[in-house]
């Protein structure tokens, strides 16, 4: 079984049931994927190098450009990556309904859809960098390649609210919104002014009115390295 284990602050998949064992390409390939997400996902794709990958994921800055030939070519996994995340986390909420359990609380498919893939998408929080990844990657639609990507990534996004939860256009985005004022809210770090700001403190309790212990425990804080 491959787990997260902290270096410091240093988030590293490694494998725990055969200690010592090598790990597969794919294994390691897996391995550089978490820590680029989580160092891109502080960094941004210009601050961050592959050299600071490496040394999160415990391998050698060659290793990392043989496996993935450049700086662009990792971040646009680790996009492929994040995205891919997102929306399976998104779609096994989408499968786990309870039309019984919905229809006593008064909810419709679609409103009761919303709040699975809601709490989905705070959990995910506990990837550490995925979701600043992905916003990191929205601030580079002057690029070329990776410009290109984020916005199929971001179109492929909005397309799974309508098509496939079936949310009007003004639900899906309003729900969109919320998803991007979350992820400001991770990337600002700003949970360090939860309980001493009034204003920040209302707005964690609006935004995480049933998880809010839970996502206290798991944003990364401005002391964090990642």
């Amino acid at each position: 079984m491959t787990s997260a284990r902290h270096h410091g602050d240093d988030a590293v998949a490694l494998d725990e049931t055969t200690p010592g064992r090598r790990l597969s390409s794919d294994e390691r390939r897996r391995q550089i994927l978490v820590a680029a997400m989580a160092v891109f996902g502080t960094r941004g794709y210009e601050g961050a190098t592959t050299d600071e990958v490496a040394r999160a994921a415990g391998v050698s800055q060659p290793y990392v450009v043989r496996l993935f030939g450049s700086k662009e070519n990792l971040f646009l996994a680790a996009l492929d990556d994040a995205l891919s995340r997102l929306l399976a986390a998104f779609r096994a909420a989408l499968r786990a309904d309870d039309p019984e359990g919905d229809r006593a609380k008064g909810l419709t498919p679609q409103k009761a859809a919303g709040k699975r893939i809601g709490h989905a998408y705070v959990d995910l929080i506990e990837v550490r960098g995925l979701h600043q990844t992905l916003a990191h990657a929205y601030l580079l639609g002057s690029t070329p390649v990776i410009g290109a990507a984020a916005r199929r990534g971001f179109a492929q996004v909005w397309r799974f609210f309508r098509d496939e939860v079936g949310l009007d256009a003004d639900e899906a985005r309003a729900f969109m919104a919320e998803g991007m004022l979350i992820s400001t809210m991770i990337g600002l770090r700003i949970v360090d002014d939860y309980g001493s700001d009034p204003q920040i403190t209302e707005l964690f309790r609006s935004c995480f009115p049933t998880e809010l212990p839970h996502v206290l425990g798991v944003l990364p804080r401005g002391g964090d390295r990642w």
